[in-house]
This record gives structure tokens, C-alpha cells and sequence, in this order.
């Protein structure tokens, strides 16, 4: 792939600020998204702030070689809540997330060590492009459904039939979401630099506008078919109906904060519950982390596995999760929404990284940004996340196209992981769940050790 600008590469400083700002729209509804979900007032804000440090952490511990955003992971989801159900109080359960993610990041540390004394040729040889390749494409096409779900959010899911029945909202959701899917696309391919470089911004804003339009109309009919848009969060920024300091600044609730308080409340057994939760997770994700790299990898066309080197890349999200879980609670991982972008704007630029990072750490004490990212429909997003995912899936395919299908040993390994994956494979062992891209990617690892020997035959 010819890149617009590659991994060293510096862009001009005002177009280093719109690229961050995509790079950072890409991954910062998601990001946002896990504290929301696990609640007992977790701040969102905390979170992205969190997610700029562990950013930053892992980009200097990388040398600066590796153009990828950590961000909240969904993957700890389970064992986040298991933090607040094992503590005795809100404070002891914020203590937990921030031991958890201890837990979790000495994992990869571990691992790291390994791979520091022994190379990463067995990792080649364990996991070759007929495992990689399959396995990256399921992480794109397992977010397909939060794709699709997103852009028809207002229409009515027909669960007995498996189908959504459309209404006037789902109509104008669908509306939304293709001229956001249609505005990136256009610009992707027709457009000049600027708009194959930001394709998401104009994506976003397009279908943005779009669902103004609609709203604004909605209000002054009273049609509530016509409001896409929550304005909850902008009228949450005023006090009392008044514009005050607290509009445009707020300080976010760090998880740190809150954790001290209920350091006196540990006990081996609270600390028993959150190893058990996060430990057996991290291997989970420990494998994600290398069909990400092995994907970025394809895209820069270098291998991101031996310069700067897996220890460091396992290092850099390991430690960077520990910082990002201090702040906002959230361990952290690598975002596939961040290697999309990447891939369809064709601008691998580190430094684009970095200052998106420096970016969400301002941002998160910006209350009116925050009030706007929040409020961006859920259509808009899926618009966003269809060119994302899809992306994703494409580029394990093109790692695909380099493995000989006429043998019938690489056909076994590449269809036991795409059909375990597109069929949903996801098994939940007590406390540890393995998602539908963990399953797929340690039947194909079994599947291909069962095979490896066997001749090439066709």
C-alpha cells in the first residue's frame, strides 16, 4: 500500500491537528462507550484522558515505531464488573479496576520478558498467515452486528424473525447513516489529499448535518419520529439554565481519586477475586494484540513483531494499560477502529498518533466537546464503523490471498477459524470469557498444529 505518510513521517502542524482529530473520532466513541456500560459513575471523560496517557506510554516505550491508539477495552468488561461486585464499597471497587489492570499489565510484562529471550520465530511458526490472516478478518467481521445494530438503532428488531421492521425514525436513521458511509467512501476515492486524508471527518459532519436537519425540524413540530439527535448532553452543561465556567471546563472524576479511599478495605481474598477476574483475561487479549500487529504490520508493510519488536509492543500496552487504568479505570488495548483508519486514509504517521493522544487528554477537561461526541447518533457512528470494519476484515483477507488454498491443510486452518468466528464462537468459563475472535484464533492455532506435518498435497 503507498502511504500518503509513513511511520516517521511529520505532517505540517495544522494538518497534524485534523488528522489527530479523525484518528481520535474513530476510537473515541468506543472509548467512551465502557465506562457508560460498566457505570457506578464512572467518568467517560476519565477514560479518554486515560486512554491519552496509555497512548502516549506506549508509543515511547515503542520508539515512537508503532502508528497505534490504545483505548478502553471491551474485552475487560466482565472482569471490570466483577471489581465492583466482590468490594464492599464504591471506593474498594475503584481500587480494583486500578489492581486489576496491575494484574493484567504484569501479564503482558511477563510475556514480554519471554519474548525478549527467546525471539518471536515461534510465533511465526504457531501462528502463520493461514491463522493470522482469518483471525484478523474476524475482528472486523465480529463487529459487523455493532455495525449494522448502529445503523438501524431507531428501527424495531424483530427478534423471533431476526429481522428489523423499519419505522419513520429507522428510515431517517438508515438515511444518516449511508450519507456517512457514502460521504467517506466518495472521498476515500474521488476526493483530492485532503479528502482521502480526513474521509471521517467529512463523513461525520455529513451525516452530522444531515441528522440536524432533522432534528431541528422534529423540535419545532413537536415530532419526536424526527429527533436523531440527544441534546441531553449539551443541555446537561448548563447550570440551573445558565451558561457557567463548568459549560466549557470540567475536571474529570480519576479513578485514582476515588481508589485511595478504600485502600484500608483490601483483603487477600477482594485481591484473590480481582487476579482470578483479570489474569486469565489478559491471555485473551494478549492474542488480539497480535493479530492487530500482524494486521498494522501488513498495512506499513513492516513487521512490527521484530522492529521496534513484540517485548516492546506487548511492554508499551501492558505498562500503557496501568497508566490508562489509574486515570479512568479502563485497561487499555489496541484499537482495530485505529488500524482502519490508518489503512483507508493512508497516513501511518506516528506523530498523528501522539498528538491525537495529546488531544484526548486536553479534550477530556473540554465539556462541550465531550457533550458533542456524546451526542453524535448512533446511526452516524455505524455509517463510520461499517468503512472501518470492513477495512479490517479486508486486510486479514489480503493476508489470506498469500496462503495456497489448494492445500488442503491451510484450507482446514482458515475455514475452522471463519466459520468458529462469523458463527459467533464465544464460550464464557466461569470468570473468563473467550470472544468470538479469541475462540477462532486458538482453534486455528490447534488445527494447524494438528496439520503442520502433513505434506503439502493438493
Amino acid at each position: 500500500m503507498q502511504l500518503f505518510y509513513n511511520v516517521e513521517d511529520k505532517p505540517k502542524f495544522l494538518q497534524l491537528l485534523v488528522f489527530a482529530l479523525q484518528q481520535l473520532l474513530s476510537i473515541m466513541t468506543a472509548t467512551l462507550v465502557v465506562p457508560v456500560i460498566i457505570g457506578n459513575n464512572m467518568s467517560p471523560a476519565a477514560a479518554l484522558f486515560g486512554a491519552g496517557v496509555g497512548t502516549l506510554v506506549y508509543a515511547t516505550i515503542t520508539k515512537r515505531k508503532s502508528p497505534v491508539f490504545l483505548g478502553s477495552s471491551f474485552a475487560f468488561i466482565g472482569s471490570m464488573f466483577a471489581a465492583f461486585a466482590g468490594g464492599v464499597s464504591m471506593s474498594l471497587g475503584y481500587l480494583g479496576l486500578i489492581l486489576g489492570a496491575v494484574f493484567a499489565g504484569l501479564v503482558y510484562v511477563v510475556i514480554a520478558l519471554v519474548v525478549k529471550a527467546v525471539g518471536v520465530e515461534w510465533i511465526n511458526k504457531l501462528m502463520p498467515a493461514s491463522v493470522i490472516g482469518p483471525t484478523v478478518a474476524i475482528i472486523g467481521l465480529s463487529l459487523a452486528g455493532n455495525a449494522v445494530g448502529d445503523v438501524l438503532k431507531f428501527a424495531s428488531f424483530d427478534a423471533a424473525n431476526s429481522v428489523y421492521v423499519m419505522t419513520t425514525k429507522g428510515w431517517l436513521g438508515l438515511l444518516c447513516a449511508l450519507v456517512t458511509l457514502f460521504t467517506v467512501i466518495i472521498c476515500s476515492t474521488y476526493g483530492k489529499k485532503w479528502g482521502r486524508l480526513i474521509p471521517f471527518i467529512f463523513g461525520i459532519l455529513g451525516g452530522y448535518a444531515v441528522a440536524g436537519i432533522f432534528t431541528i425540524i422534529g423540535y419545532a413540530a413537536g415530532v419526536d419520529a424526527l429527533k436523531l439527535i440527544d441534546v441531553t448532553p449539551f443541555t446537561a452543561l448548563l447550570t440551573d439554565g445558565a451558561v457557567t465556567l463548568n459549560t466549557f471546563i470540567s475536571v474529570p472524576d480519576f479513578t485514582f481519586l476515588t481508589a485511595f479511599k478504600g485502600i484500608g478495605e483490601v483483603t487477600p481474598n477482594y485481591i484473590g477475586t480481582i487476579a482470578v477476574a483479570y489474569i486469565p483475561v489478559a491471555f485473551v487479549v494478549f492474542a488480539e494484540h497480535l493479530a492487530d500487529h500482524k494486521n498494522i504490520s501488513s498495512i506499513i508493510e513492516r513487521d512490527l513483531l521484530k522492529e521496534p519488536g513484540l517485548h516492546r509492543t506487548l511492554l508499551g500496552d501492558g505498562i500503557g494499560s496501568m497508566a490508562g487504568a489509574f486515570f479512568g479505570g479502563c485497561p487499555n488495548t489496541t484499537y482495530g477502529e485505529s488500524v482502519g483508519c490508518v489503512a483507508i486514509t493512508r497516513n501511518a504517521s506516528v506523530y498523528t498518533i501522539i498528538t491525537a493522544a495529546i488531544m484526548s487528554i486536553v479534550i477530556a477537561f473540554v465539556a462541550p466537546f465531550i457533550a458533542f461526541v456524546t451526542s453524535i447518533p448512533s446511526c452516524v457512528m455505524g455509517g463510520v464503523c461499517m468503512a472501518l470494519y470492513g477495512f479490517i476484515a479486508v486486510s486479514g483477507l489480503k493476508m489470506v490471498q498469500k496462503v495456497d488454498l489448494n492445500v488442503n491443510k491451510n484450507l482446514f486452518v482458515v475455514s475452522a477459524i471463519l466459520i468458529s468466528g462469523i458463527g459467533g464462537m464465544a464460550l464464557k468459563i466461569g470468570q473468563i470469557t473467550l470472544t468470538a475472535v479469541a475462540c477462532p484464533l486458538i482453534l486455528g492455532i490447534i488445527v494447524n498444529l494438528i496439520v503442520s506435518k502433513a505434506k503439502d498435497v493438493e
